[in-house]
């Protein structure tokens, strides 16, 4: 049993370095648990170099399939997406898990799917926060960054996934300093708090402490 609720289409999107790429691997694993069909969606045109492609012998492995342009996995900044991703709203018998891309311009590319999936209306629009990049340091530059994103793609976020970390460097104590900025995001936005994410070393000592924890298993390119 799922104890996280799901739509069949979970979408994500956040600013650049946020983590969306690792969440999309680690929420398709675990869909697949309970689920048949499963298929991740890479729509992030515009960083090649951390992708969900990295991935593709963990999902073959997993029975999850991957919809991916040819140009992934390559220093090649190419729009190019291949036709199949249509599927994702044609085929209903698969929950997809879609990796918007960064910011704005990641999210145009997701446009020409956006009529389907609003006619359906069984999807999940997931903003990912970072609470220490660099360019999301407070609020109100996750707010700007949620309405460019929002704007470009013409779907509004339906709930948050609080991503804080510091890489390698991240503490247990590193995750709980970040919930306030998590709530104050919320409350900015009027978003719920869907999950807490936290590296899969430190999920035994912060289960207890934060409701909402995702353990994530980091992708073999990142670590």
């Amino acid at each position: 049993m799922l104890l996280f609720d799901s739509k069949r289409i979970t979408l994500l999107a956040g600013h650049y370095g946020s983590g969306k790429t690792n969440i999309a691997v680690n929420w398709a694993k675990y869909l697949r648990e309970t689920i048949d069909r499963v298929c991740v969606a890479d729509l992030d045109i515009v960083n090649p170099y951390f992708r969900t492609k990295d991935s593709a012998e963990d999902f073959r492995q997993w029975g999850i399939r991957l919809i991916s342009s040819e140009y992934a996995n390559s220093n090649v900044d190419f729009p190019a997406l291949p036709q199949e991703l249509y599927s994702i709203v044609d085929d209903k018998s698969f929950h997809a898990v879609i990796d918007v891309g960064g910011d704005d311009r990641g999210a145009f590319a997701l446009g020409r799917y956006v009529p389907r999936i609003l006619e359906e209306n069984d999807y999940e629009l997931l903003l990912v926060i970072n609470r220490y990049r660099p360019l999301t340091p407070d609020c109100e530059s996750v707010v700007g960054i949620k309405n460019e994103i929002e704007a470009a793609c013409r779907m509004k976020f339906t709930a948050i996934v609080n991503n804080s970390n510091l890489g390698r460097e991240t503490t247990a104590q590193t995750v709980l300093d970040s919930l306030p900025f998590a709530v104050e995001v919320s409350k900015a936005t009027g978003l719920p708090v869907k999950m807490t994410t936290v590296e899969d070393r430190l999920y035994s000592e912060l289960k207890d402490k934060i409701d909402g924890l995702f353990p994530l298993t980091l992708q073999s390119k990142l670590i």
